[in-house]
């Protein structure tokens, strides 16, 4: 018997354009007017696990938000997010990941360094 998990640096989401065109759920995708401050659901197929610790005792509690396409390319980060929730469910015999996101910070300048391997820069 094993288990199948799989370990996740970073949250990788699909383009809201793919809720609006039916080939993926809301979940599954960066919302479309991502805001601040604001806690999104997220929804991944089988078992994901992500940093989820306590800001306090490290620094590297912030994820980069990603966006991905078909072919598993990533975008530069999108937002800093910190996971707050998790649950791991079947659905139709599968599993899935739902978690709950908080967005810390929305990066608008694309050049910018935001993150360095798994830490967060800070200016």
């Amino acid at each position: 018997m094993w288990i199948e998990v799989t370990f996740n640096p970073d949250l990788a989401l699909r383009n809201y354009d793919k809720f609006l065109s039916w080939e993926r759920e809301k979940e599954e995708c960066i919302p479309e007017n991502i805001i601040e401050g604001q806690e999104y659901n997220f929804l991944k197929k089988w078992q994901r696990l992500y940093w989820f610790n306590d800001e306090e005792k490290f620094d590297y509690w912030e994820l980069p938000l990603l966006e991905t396409d078909w072919n598993e390319n990533l975008s530069r980060p999108k937002a800093s997010i910190k996971i707050i929730e998790a649950t791991h469910f079947l659905k139709n015999g599968e599993v899935w990941t739902k978690w709950i996101y908080k967005v810390i910070e929305i990066f608008n300048n694309k050049q910018e360094i935001y993150f360095e391997w798994l830490a967060r820069v800070k200016k």
